[in-house]
């Protein structure tokens, strides 16, 4: 079995640019546009980066930990690369879209690997009507914010607003409340992958809102639809003794 084409991508960050440049002199590197498989070194946001960078190619990503948490990647070692590419088990995700329209009339549209998330942008409480599948279930969330979460975003900003923890293969979306008002006792939904999720944001313009889909911001918006993106599979890869869904599930059992 011939060794597949390899590409290098890094963080920014000393270590992030030590790995690369060691990893380079070990094994063959080509351009990204021509990779088999990219292997990315830094934390999670350079994951989420590339992700986001190779949406539309599709090609298969084997992260290393060169930053802090290190959740989406593997543990960082230069030697049997090759092997552990072949050993390496694979997780698939679909993005979030999420189309938001602005006080002014604005339309944007982005994707989310983690989560789309509605926060105030003042000291104000926001108040969100939140709709599924065009059925009002929640008239008036008074809140910081709600979010839509993945079951890979599900132990991020999600977990840290008490939400769910979900497994890969469950076909679950978590819809959070951060910082709920009233109702007060209101502690999210777990949704199927399926639904679209509608939120209209009440006196938005006394009461304005973000929202934010991992890194695109769209402010003063007056409503925003978010589901999931069946066009896009993205595909990490991870070395069976951490694979993602292990990772995942470790998490709730966490004191």
């Amino acid at each position: 079995m011939s060794a597949p084409r390899i590409a290098f991508v890094a963080g920014p960050t000393p270590d992030a640019r030590t790995a690369l440049t060691r990893l380079r002199q070990r094994y063959a590197s080509v351009p990204v546009a021509r990779a088999d498989i990219v292997v990315a070194l830094g934390g999670d946001g350079l994951m989420l980066h590339t992700l986001h960078r190779l949406m539309r190619d599709g090609t298969p990503i084997f992260g290393m930990n060169r930053g802090t948490v290190g959740f989406l990647l593997n543990t960082y070692r230069e030697t049997g690369l090759l092997q552990r590419l072949r050993n390496a088990k694979q997780v698939t995700l679909n993005p979030l879209i999420m189309q938001a329209t602005t006080v002014g009339g604005r339309k944007a549209e982005a994707r989310a690997i983690n989560e789309v998330s509605l926060l105030r942008q003042t000291r104000q409480t926001a108040k969100i009507a939140i709709s599924v599948d065009g059925n009002r279930r929640l008239e008036e969330l008074a809140c910081d914010g709600v979010l839509v979460a993945t079951p890979a975003g599900s132990t991020a900003y999600n977990l840290s607003a008490h939400g769910p923890i979900l497994p890969l293969g469950a076909g679950l979306l978590a819809l959070t409340p951060i910082s709920p008002f009233r109702p007060r006792r209101w502690r999210g939904a777990i949704l199927p992958r399926s639904v679209q999720v509608t939120f209209d944001v009440m006196e938005p313009t006394r009461r304005p809102v973000s929202a934010v889909a991992d890194f695109t911001e769209v402010q003063d918006v007056a409503q925003v639809t978010v589901m999931e993106d069946s066009n896009h599979t993205l595909t990490l890869l991870f070395d069976p003794e951490h694979h993602l869904e292990e990772r995942i599930l470790k998490e709730q059992f966490q004191p």
